[in-house]
């Protein structure tokens, strides 16, 4: 177990955006840009069962040759999963700190297959601890023992994560607990939003957020649900632990359900700029299915001259 603490300030911001731009990839022999690929029918079911010859990709407009594929469902061929949890421990949770400790630890139970955890928890400051598997009881202790105070540093939280999750190859996932709220974050929304495009991680925030006026509510439920689209995953808020266990089932399904797919860019200019990537079904029959994915990646950033 590592565990340190921080206080982002603009310089480190800078340097996460240019960490994050050269893109961190698993490796399957050469390099990959890789995406997560959701699919869901007209009623909200995910499709199971594709396999690659189902799936097309474009990088601005240009057909790749697909290089990795892997469902959730083939288990001994995933890329080790790496999973991060954003937990928001700041004043302003008093009133749900009970709840997001349950939820955390509910899902730490569930989610078997992490070969690590990263534990970033926030007020005013930001700590982060990474935890192996043999590391569950003191993860579990650090949930319960920090009290609520200080203020909410969640944008500095989010880019702390990012910076550390971006040497780990693999499948990547965060579960952000929070209210919401940022109250003291070096960096802006729309700066972390950048970060979380520049990233490989799946976003799920989990947003409690009954005890706020209904102006605040709507205005962090929306920030809460961009922060997980742009990753391509969701955003949910429960009122309840019976509620949480949906939540819980509906994640894990979606991770079961998930499909992987690598490829090697034919533009080698290494330029840094963003590239919308889109993906396609094929088949016929599939008509009408929502895909959810992020849209895109920033290209590598060729290496100072030494």
């Amino acid at each position: 177990m590592t565990s340190r603490p921080f206080a982002l300030a603009p310089l480190l911001l800078a340097g996460l955006v240019t960490a994050a731009g050269a893109q961190k990839i698993f490796r399957s022999g050469i390099d990959l840009v890789h995406f997560g690929v959701t699919v869901l029918d007209r009623k909200g079911n995910f499709v199971k069962g594709l396999k690659p010859a189902d799936f097309e990709i474009y990088e601005e407009g240009r057909r790749q040759h697909l290089q990795y594929f892997s469902s959730g469902e083939d288990t001994a061929d995933l890329p080790p999963l790496h999973l991060g949890l954003l937990f928001d421990t700041s004043g302003s949770m008093t009133d749900d700190v009970k709840l997001s400790r349950s939820a955390a630890i509910k899902f730490l139970n569930a989610a078997t297959r992490a070969a690590d955890v990263t534990l970033v928890d926030f007020d005013t400051e930001v700590r982060v601890a990474r935890y192996g598997p043999n590391d569950f009881p003191r993860l579990v202790e650090r949930i319960r023992s920090r009290a609520p105070d200080g203020m909410t540093a969640l944008y500095d939280a989010t880019g702390v994560y990012l910076n550390g999750a971006d040497d780990q190859d693999g499948l990547k996932v965060l579960v952000l607990y929070t209210d919401g709220g940022d109250t003291s974050s070096s960096m802006t929304f729309s700066d972390c939003l950048s970060l979380l495009r520049m990233s490989d991680v799946t976003v799920y925030a989990i947003g409690f957020l009954q005890h706020q006026s209904t102006t605040v509510r709507t205005s962090q439920e929306l920030y809460l649900r961009q922060m997980a689209g742009t990753t391509g995953g969701e955003a949910f808020f429960p009122l309840s632990l019976d509620q949480l266990d949906k939540v819980y089932e509906k994640i894990l399904e979606e991770m079961a359900a998930r499909y992987t797919l690598g490829y090697v860019s034919d533009d080698l200019r290494a330029d840094g700029a963003w590239r919308d990537v889109e993906i396609r079904l094929k088949r016929p029959d599939l008509k009408g299915v929502k895909i959810r994915v992020r849209s895109g990646y920033y290209g590598p950033v060729k290496a100072p001259s030494s």
